[in-house]
């Protein structure tokens, strides 16, 4: 890329913090050193790394990620309903800047928990929730429960073509969306991304799902370059920067 890439998504997994078996599956290691190899060329100077289901609770492997990966790179992280507010804020301290629930596989939060949670940590910290959901699932009650939240982004474009519409609405009111994991996504990625970006153009942020565990297939570079094929150079600069460092960074 020759413009600088905010990597809305990536996942570290480092072997010496605990990992915990998730539908029966733990992801090989993935460490700072690999992604940074692994991304060498591609323009990435800032990122989320985000907390992954068979990371379960754990904070040590996040916290020592983002001391290795430097101030650009914030953390997304699971957390416990009744997580103390001086452990929100030490996290904070720490570069955490969001909250994520894996409602696609299962998490530790019921919907009532999550609305709870997340604007908890909003209140305290400025955090946004994220959501892995299949966007198939959004009914009613999902989409206005979504819609209120302070602050919140869905993960890899909602996973499915005939979840577009029901994204869309949360698009329009305010809901961010990461073009992200098209190797586990059901749909087109350019079709889903021009709509998106004709709904709401703050929208948008790519990722590369790094290092894409139990996906069809991993991220390839050539991913970003689909992407910016589909938007004006003007988009682009949004998408692959502007709309996540705005949105992770306040900048």
């Amino acid at each position: 890329m020759t413009q600088p890439v905010f990597d809305s998504h990536l996942h570290i997994i480092d072997p010496r913090y605990p990992l915990v078996a998730n539908n029966g599956f733990i992801p090989d290691p993935f460490t700072v050193t690999d992604y940074r190899e692994r991304i060498a060329g591609l323009g990435i100077t800032g990122g989320a790394v985000v907390s992954g289901s068979f990371q379960a609770f754990d904070q040590g492997y996040l916290v020592d990620a983002l001391q290795a990966l430097g101030p650009a790179y914030v953390g997304v992280t699971q957390i416990p309903g009744d997580t103390s507010d001086q452990r929100i804020r030490g996290l904070h301290a720490a570069g955490v800047r969001a909250v994520r629930f894996n409602v696609a596989r299962g998490g530790s939060a019921d919907l009532d928990d999550l609305e709870r949670l997340a604007r908890r940590v909003h209140d305290l910290a400025g955090w946004h929730a994220e959501l892995y959901l299949d966007a198939r699932t959004i009914d009613e009650d999902l989409a206005r429960r979504i819609a209120a939240l302070p602050a919140a982004s869905i993960d890899h474009l909602g996973m499915h073509e005939d979840g577009l519409p029901n994204l869309l609405r949360l698009v329009e009111q305010g809901v961010k969306v990461k073009a992200t994991g098209f190797g586990r996504v059901e749909l087109d990625p350019a079709a889903v991304i021009r709509a998106i970006t004709e709904v709401d153009p703050t929208a948008l942020m790519v990722g590369t799902d790094l290092p894409s565990t139990r996906a069809r297939r991993p991220f390839r570079d050539e991913d970003f370059t689909s992407i910016a094929q589909v938007l004006t150079p003007e988009q682009a600069a949004a998408v692959f920067w502007g709309n996540a460092a705005a949105f992770y960074l306040g900048q």
